[in-house]
């Protein structure tokens, strides 16, 4: 049946089945069952007598096949697991990866029931309109590193996000993806290691894409893709972007031991520098954030004395943004 899909995706109108058939050398019975069988996992396919059948949802249509199909990667998402409802799509890459399952493993939800936000808030993610995904990365790196991956991650969904969408993507450090003042791109990194190894590192990326609406108490701060550019947008290509953007950075800092090559561009993205933050913590204060170091790290200078320290994580909020 994936050949008949191939076929309706090359055509602009319709194809008969009698032209299927004989591109496929199949008999007119078999074509139906091909077609019965792709509407069943969710194609929509029109059927018109003596004109024959034509794909109709061709970009919003997502799975394991679309999300394979047409994929650049050498390692990001060459194995895939597609879950049509799961508790969250870190958890699934987690035992995943206790099982053994290999750099770039990539796993993906149409529903999560329990997605989680920053310090355990709920994550909002229904059914067919957005990207839940996480990966499972294995990089021989020290465990104080790892947290560079979470940059390194909302790097390259800021940077897939303007090529397939046109929008300016901005990166509340380090973890928030945010499109005209409201958040549209959540992520949170998971991982399992000892004092000197890193087992794995689980980033989980949430993206809402394709959202008409949100719940009252969040539609004041949280936005999709579609009600900022106004159109839908293909959920499998801006998976793809992600992913072959990410891997691209990847290498680049596995390859020299540092975040020194993208901070450049990082910086660019970045809302948080230059504003007021408010670092919370067990001594939480205020200050200017200045600058963003080749490890990852906001530097910030301390509105009380004046001093400048790097923050290596936690939460940190800009006065007057979400």
């Amino acid at each position: 049946m994936y050949r008949i899909l191939e076929l309706l995706r090359r055509q602009e109108g319709f194809l008969s089945g009698e032209d299927i058939g004989r591109e496929l050398s199949i008999t007119r019975a078999a074509v139906w069952k091909g077609i019965k069988k792709l509407r069943e996992e969710g194609y929509e396919i029109e059927a018109v007598t003596n004109r024959g059948y034509r794909l109709t949802n061709p970009e919003t249509m997502y799975n394991k096949r679309e999300l394979e199909q047409g994929l650049k990667t050498k390692t990001m998402g060459q194995t895939i697991y597609f879950y049509e409802e799961t508790d969250t799509t870190n958890n699934r890459a987690r035992e995943l990866a206790l099982e053994g399952a290999p750099e770039g493993t990539l796993v993906v939800a149409e529903k999560q029931t329990a997605g989680r936000g920053r310090r355990g808030k709920v994550w909002e993610s229904p059914l067919g309109t957005g990207i839940w995904m996480s990966l499972v990365l294995r990089p021989q790196i020290m465990p104080a590193e790892a947290s560079v991956l979470t940059l390194l991650c909302g790097l390259a969904t800021a940077e897939a996000i303007e090529a397939e969408t046109g929008l300016s993507a901005g990166i509340k450090w380090p973890n928030d993806i945010l499109i005209n003042g409201k958040k549209a791109v959540g992520i949170l990194t998971e991982m399992d290691c000892e004092m000197s190894e890193v087992h794995f590192v689980i980033p989980g990326i949430g993206i809402n894409v394709n959202t008409a609406s949100f719940p009252p108490e969040i539609a004041e701060i949280a936005t999709s893709l579609y009600l900022e550019c106004g159109k839908t947008v293909s959920r499998r290509r801006l998976v793809h972007k992600v992913l072959e953007r990410l891997e691209e950075h990847y290498e680049t800092f596995l390859r020299t031991g540092s975040f020194a090559a993208m901070l450049e561009d990082y910086r660019k993205h970045c809302i948080t520098l230059g504003k007021e933050v408010h670092v919370l913590g067990r001594e939480p204060f205020f200050a200017e954030a200045l600058d963003i170091t080749p490890e990852g790290e906001l530097l910030v200078r301390r509105a009380d004395n004046g001093k400048e320290e790097v923050v290596f994580s936690g939460e940190v909020s800009i006065r007057g943004v979400i």
